[in-house]
């Protein structure tokens, strides 16, 4: 593996949980060189207790693994850890990326995996969730608070309410929804999404920002089949609809 040139802070801490013992040690191996400190769990029982106590700034968490598969650790830490958790899949199926992403999963890999994609997800993950992160081109530079009537969204303290009951999203779906917000009636494609949130030129064939528009859509109290807040717009992209919460929410 070649070491890429170092363009992110150096010591973010990442736990990596992978029972493959060779494989964790050639990824651990790959992300130091890179700048990362890296730690090591290879059963997923034990690696519950890890994340809630050590809160890392980013998990790398794989499917199957004993003890607890990951699908189970990423549900049972949900609550206790807001960092960004990538899984990775052993199978390019969709199913598994919609349950990762379904039950608060930031991002995917598929195995095997290759250094550098991995090595790019991470660092748009570990972008999106500091604190000093620079704000998105694509977003508002000068709002925080984003008010929707009964929607409101607060980017300084990274939250969401909806007639002021508070509504958990994780990373990246605030990221998602606070660039689709801060764009309030402009159709975003999924090129300008992608590249927006990861840096990452939008495939054709991942469907992670489908996977997560859904999601937030049952979250908000969006009508999935039938959307008023965030719409789909056949050919183009997505569309956040201003007007579309207050009598979206006055009808719950």
């Amino acid at each position: 593996m070649n070491t890429e040139s170092k363009t992110i802070k150096p010591y973010n801490d990442i736990l990596l949980v992978e029972d493959d013992v060779r494989l964790s040690s050639l990824i651990a191996e790959y992300l130091s060189q890179n700048g990362l400190k890296v730690a090591t769990q290879l059963r997923g029982d034990d690696a519950v207790d890890d994340i809630i106590q050590q809160q890392p700034d980013l998990v790398i968490l794989d499917i199957m693994l004993p003890g607890l598969d990951g699908f189970e650790v990423c549900k049972q830490v949900r609550g206790k850890y807001s960092g960004p958790i990538l899984m990775m899949t052993a199978k390019d199926e969709e199913i598994d990326q919609v349950v990762g992403l379904e039950i608060g999963a930031d991002d995917y890999v598929v195995k095997p995996v290759q250094p550098r994609l991995l090595l790019a997800r991470i660092r748009a993950l570990l972008r999106r969730s500091s604190p000093l992160a620079e704000t998105e081109k694509h977003q508002n530079k000068t709002a925080n608070k984003l008010d929707f009537d009964s929607l409101v969204i607060t980017k300084s303290s990274r939250s969401v309410t909806i007639n002021t009951k508070s509504v958990e999203l994780t990373t990246t779906e605030f990221d998602l929804l606070w660039l689709l917000a801060s764009q309030a009636g402009e159709i975003l494609s999924r090129d300008q999404i992608s590249e927006a949130l990861s840096g990452i030129e939008y495939d054709g064939l991942d469907r992670s920002i489908d996977i997560r528009i859904s999601r937030l859509r049952k979250l908000l109290g969006d009508n999935t089949s039938k959307p008023q807040g965030i719409k789909t717009v056949r050919g183009q992209g997505y569309l956040f609809v201003a007007d579309g919460w207050a009598s979206l929410h006055s009808q719950a």
